[in-house]
């Protein structure tokens, strides 16, 4: 958490982006993600916000996670890769991929400049924006050779939760 009080999210791809790239902790790079050898790139539409993880967390595969820090996607203007911002969960959606549980985490920066939705819960997103939702469905269901399926949605506070309870101690 930030000193503020907010999370925080690392940008591994920018919005508007279609190459897959994951943060090598050990070469502390930003590298393509690879799949069978050869360089992940959507085809599809791209990255609608800016992609990445939370620091300091783990979906823990003894819990049917995939071992990766908690993705997050980060609802503004593109942000360079590298950026590190505090950010308020609005809700995540709850994915099953293959069998291993794959939640996105959907926030807003914490800076209202930022904050081009001007919103801060997942109700706020639900009334004023309710096309985003679909949009997110959508672009999840699509975006990825594998077929990911959709269980539903958790709130902010349920976020909240979620992020808190896979920290790494």
């Amino acid at each position: 958490m930030s000193e503020d009080g907010f999370f925080q999210a690392v940008v591994e791809i920018p919005a508007g982006t279609n190459t897959k790239y994951e943060f090598n902790p050990e070469s502390i790079s930003y590298e393509i993600d690879q799949r069978d050898g050869k360089d992940r790139i959507i085809q599809y539409l791209p990255y609608f916000g800016n992609y990445g993880f939370v620091p300091s967390t783990l979906s823990d595969k003894t819990k049917g996670g995939d071992g990766d820090p908690l993705d997050i996607i980060v609802l503004c203007e593109s942000l360079p890769q590298g950026t590190v911002i505090p950010v308020i969960p609005l809700g995540t959606v709850q994915l099953l991929d293959q069998g291993e549980t794959d939640y996105k985490i959907i926030a807003v920066p914490a800076d209202e400049n930022l904050n081009l939705l001007k919103i801060k819960t997942f109700q706020e997103l639900k009334t004023k924006f309710p096309t985003i939702i679909q949009i997110i469905e959508i672009w999840l269901t699509n975006y990825d050779t594998d077929h990911l399926q959709i269980q539903g949605w958790l709130n902010e506070k349920e976020s909240e939760n979620y992020i808190k309870e896979n920290l790494v101690k």
